[in-house]
Parts: C-alpha cells; sequence; structure tokens
C-alpha cells in the first residue's frame, strides 16, 4: 500500500455529483448535498419492496422499478431536517396515480423480510403503498425500511438500509468516459447508479480502484471493496429494456480475469469502489457532503489486483 504523506498535497478530485436512491431499484434523485446518517447518506434506499414471501424486488427481475420516480421535500436533505405528518415520498411511475407515503407516521412491523443473504423484522408502509406497488408491479407487494449489517468481512460494526451491501458506491467521470469511448452507444451514469453515488473529476481513469482511505469535507472514508456489476448496468434506466451493453465491453478489460489474474476467479466485472465512512459510526455533530468538496486521497492499493473484491 502506498501512503500520500503530505497533508499538503493538491486534491486527487472534487465530487461533481451526488445520487440518492431512496427505494432500493427506483429512481435516483440528484442533489447538492446529502447528510451522512450511520448507514449511509441519509435517505439512500431506506425503502425497498418486497414480493408476497418478504423478498426484495430489484431491476434484476422487475425492471419496471427503473420507471418508478421518487420525489423528497426538498429540505430533506438539509442538516437537522425532521419530518412531519405533513411530510411525503411522493411516488410516481406511468399509467399511475401518485402514491404519497408520509414520512412522520408510525409503522406496523413486518417479519421475514429478505435482502439477498439477511433476513430480518422491517417496517411496513401499508396497505395503501402495497396497493400501488402490487397493481404496477401485476403481484403482491409491499414497501418496506429496515438497517442491515455490512458484510463483517469487509467493514466490520457498518451498517446500510438497502443497498446491495455498502453504504457509499465512487465512480470517477474519468472511469464513465473511458468506457464510452469503446462503446458503440455511451452509457450514462445512472446505469451504474452510484450513489452514493458519488461521482468524482478530476483525477485518472479507474484510479478509484486503488483508493483506501482518503477525505471529503474533514471525513474520512475508506475504499473496502472494488465493485462487482450484476445485471443492472445493461438497463436502461430510462424504459426499463435490458442489453447486452456495457457489461460485454467491461468484461474485456475489467474483469477479474483480467485486473486479477492471480486470484481466485469468479466471473467478475469490476466498476466503482464500495465505502464506508468513519464518521457513520458516531451520531452528534451534523455531517454533509456537498457537490465541489474536494477528495484527499492519504493511502493506496498498489493494483487492482491487491484491492479488496
Amino acid at each position: 500500500m502506498d501512503k500520500v504523506s503530505s497533508s499538503e498535497e493538491p486534491p486527487t478530485a472534487k465530487i461533481s455529483s451526488i445520487f440518492i436512491y431512496p427505494i432500493k431499484s427506483c429512481r435516483g434523485i440528484s442533489v447538492s448535498q446529502a447528510p451522512i446518517s450511520l448507514t449511509g447518506f441519509r435517505w439512500d434506499r431506506q425503502w425497498v419492496v418486497v414480493n408476497s414471501k418478504g423478498r426484495a424486488y430489484t431491476q434484476r427481475v422487475e425492471p419496471k422499478l427503473a420507471l418508478v420516480k421518487v420525489e423528497l421535500p426538498k429540505d430533506a436533505f438539509t442538516e437537522g431536517w425532521e419530518p412531519t405528518k405533513n411530510s411525503y415520498l411522493v411516488v410516481r411511475a406511468p399509467g399511475m396515480d401518485d402514491l404519497n407515503v408520509c414520512l412522520g407516521k408510525q409503522c406496523a412491523k413486518a417479519d421475514g423480510v429478505s435482502v439477498w443473504e439477511w433476513s430480518g423484522s422491517a417496517l411496513d408502509e401499508g396497505d395503501e403503498a402495497s396497493k400501488w406497488f402490487s397493481t404496477y408491479l401485476g403481484k403482491p407487494s409491499r414497501l418496506a425500511s429496515e438497517t442491515r449489517p455490512v458484510d463483517p468481512k469487509f467493514a466490520p460494526g457498518f451498517k446500510v438500509m438497502f443497498s446491495d451491501g455498502y453504504p457509499f458506491l465512487l465512480i470517477s467521470q474519468g472511469s464513465l468516459d473511458a468506457l464510452n469511448e469503446l462503446l458503440k452507444e455511451p452509457v450514462p451514469i445512472n446505469r451504474f447508479r452510484p450513489n452514493c453515488s458519488i461521482l468524482v473529476k478530476g483525477c485518472e481513469p479507474f484510479s478509484e480502484d486503488l483508493w483506501k482511505e482518503f477525505k471529503i469535507n474533514m471525513f474520512k472514508f475508506q475504499g473496502v471493496k472494488l465493485c462487482s456489476r450484476c445485471k443492472v448496468p445493461t438497463i436502461n434506466q430510462e424504459n426499463g429494456i435490458a442489453g447486452s451493453e456495457p457489461t460485454k465491453t467491461l468484461k474485456e478489460f475489467r474483469s477479474d480475469k483480467v485486473l486479477r489474474p492471480n486470484k481466485k476467479q469468479q466471473g467478475m466485472v469490476y466498476f466503482g469502489q464500495n465505502l464506508v465512512c468513519q464518521e457513520s459510526l458516531t451520531e452528534g455533530k451534523p455531517k454533509t457532503i456537498s457537490v465541489g468538496d474536494y477528495v484527499y486521497v492519504f493511502s493506496k492499493a498498489s493494483s487492482a489486483a491487491e484491492a479488496a473484491a
């Protein structure tokens, strides 16, 4: 691991975009700032749509979720804001009336909710939300909310809501540009749902693979695991239709076979870096990341092959 020792080192990159995805696998919201909570950015993947058995729906099996738009109160991303009984998550989709989910109400607990290997209890948003998603997806569905632990192998002690595994995901604009140069039809960043999706610019393509310890606006982040990609990047987020790209091209230069030839092969392709924030473990002082904040990298892995994946 290489150390960057001087505090006088210039910034490595700058945050150009922040995205929040309030409902897992539904459309995101671009924001100018986002408070950091115990589970990542506040409101990110706070809700998940589940089937009659409590299993989470994702775009992998329900690509129509890509067309579901969400809206939160404009003040929801300011420090210290708390919802009232007049605060709503507004959900919209083609052919559907708006769904208004009250942010200030008490929810009943539902048992048997599961996301990948995790299962447990969650808060159920009620019959109106259930009817809306059941009608839209054409099968019994409910809207739920809860926290889960991060994989202790990579980041013990940290928690998430309903992101796949980690509270933050960072991708550089340079990496996206490098990929798009190889594609016949360029893809936007929403294919990769960096949400915390933090998008940064000013660094070399794929340099984020190597970032192990860095700061954004005084807050300490750790790059804990390269992000292995599933089917979702192949789904056009404007129409919900899947194709073969960009995964087909990524396999040519971002597979474990290429990046990690001497490691155990799992047929993975990687794009972006999963992160945790040390300050997520503590409550108290408000913590906010904003577009325009600089990224200062203090230690790096020597190569993608040596980065955790």
